[in-house]
């Protein structure tokens, strides 16, 4: 049993750390300040390879993996995790395109990609239909040979700034069973009838693209369905099982970033005439932190490859994605605490982090329906 990264993975995860730093950290303030992001610097981020490192190489991707994947996310989210987010989700969808997406499909759409010539997503989230997603109600009707859309989404990920988007659409609402009444369908948002709204007031993450979209008898033709009609939910769940094993990346290297703010404060700042890290209860505390990281970074890693393996478990997913979200906020807290009243103001990065972390237990299955995931599995039911 190997638990080490190979030199290219550490070689990936180094580069991915060094880009972050240097592109990142100068202006993510700002950036979160006025909820925007430097599309210069997500061309500059595809062009040396840390977009879609999973697609593979014939549609122009680096043929790596989800876990090459995740410690991109990583080291990211170390630096700043609005700009993290909005750079690692540019390929958001793409699982499903590579999945289930005919050939001609792939060969169209996945390689604009990793060139940093397009950005993508998936729209899911409905007003009445989040955890829920099989009670989405937008509705794709076939007409002739076009599909007509009709319908909202709400806080859907590069919904303003996407070039093509994938679209969780009902299309066969008389069918028996709800598993089987959806499909998935590609939109590019340039087409008449769509429109997004960006959505202000992020409570973290404001330096990402998160919108409402409306569809109004958007036209798209019938070739733009990906896969079998009727089979979106299984489309979609198999989408989960990947991406949440490397959202779970996410919280380890924002709670990665959160410690070493920590670590930094508690050795420059003295209290009674001592540093701060001189304390036993501050040491408790970095100790505590550091194991809850390194544990959930083990099993964020084993999530990861498993996918890459052929060995995916929908529960050590939703292991890897609860654990990892929980950890985050309990070790962000901790960080913001040691930081005293200086951590409640927005000029310490800590502040945004803390920020951040909270939609990690909300986004990509709530850590409730990661915990049922979980029990049906142990259960046996």
């Amino acid at each position: 049993m190997d638990f080490s990264l190979s030199k290219e993975m550490r070689d990936i995860k180094q580069a991915a750390r060094e880009f972050a730093e240097g592109e990142f950290r100068d202006i993510a303030h700002e950036c979160d300040v006025e909820e925007k992001f430097p599309r210069k610097v997500f061309k500059k981020a595809a062009e040396l390879g840390f977009v879609g490192v999973f697609i593979d190489e014939e549609y122009g991707g680096a043929g790596l993996g989800f876990l090459e994947h995740a410690l991109i996310t990583e080291e990211f989210w170390r630096v700043d995790p609005g700009l993290g987010q909005q750079f690692v989700s540019i390929p958001f969808g793409a699982e499903v395109l590579m999945l289930y997406g005919t050939e001609e499909q792939k060969r169209k759409y996945l390689p604009l990609i990793p060139a940093g010539d397009a950005i993508m997503g998936f729209a899911i989230t409905e007003p009445d239909a989040g955890s829920d997603a099989g009670a989405g109600t937008t509705s794709a009707v076939l007409d002739g040979d076009e599909w007509v859309i009709n319908g909202s989404k709400v806080m859907i990920g590069n919904g303003s700034s996407a070039d093509f988007m994938l679209v969780f659409c009902v299309t066969d609402p008389d069918s028996e069973k709800k598993s089987r009444r959806h499909s998935v369908i590609l939109v590019e948002t340039d087409r008449k009838g769509y429109e997004a709204d960006q959505m202000h007031g992020k409570m973290g993450l404001r330096a990402s693209d998160t919108s409402s979209i409306y569809f109004t008898d958007l036209r798209v033709p019938k070739e733009n369905l990906i896969g079998e009609r009727g089979r979106g939910f299984s489309q979609l769940m198999n989408f989960f099982d990947r991406s949440r094993a490397w959202v779970g990346s996410q919280g380890v290297g924002l709670a990665q970033g959160a410690m070493e703010m920590a670590i930094e404060h508690v050795k420059g700042r003295e209290q009674f005439g001592r540093p701060i890290a001189s304390f036993q209860v501050t040491q408790f505390k970095i100790a505590e932190m550091a194991t809850k990281i390194e544990l959930a970074r083990t099993l964020v890693y084993r999530a990861c490859w498993m996918v890459d393996n052929g060995k995916l478990e929908t529960a050590i997913v939703a292991m890897s994605k609860w654990n990892a979200g929980r950890m985050a906020v309990e070790v962000v807290d901790e960080a913001l605490q040691l930081h005293g009243g200086y951590g409640y103001f927005n000029d310490q990065p800590i502040e945004r982090f803390y920020r951040a972390a909270k939609v990690l237990e909300i986004y990509e299955g709530t850590k409730e329906v990661e915990k049922i995931i979980i029990g049906r599995s142990v259960l046996g039911r």
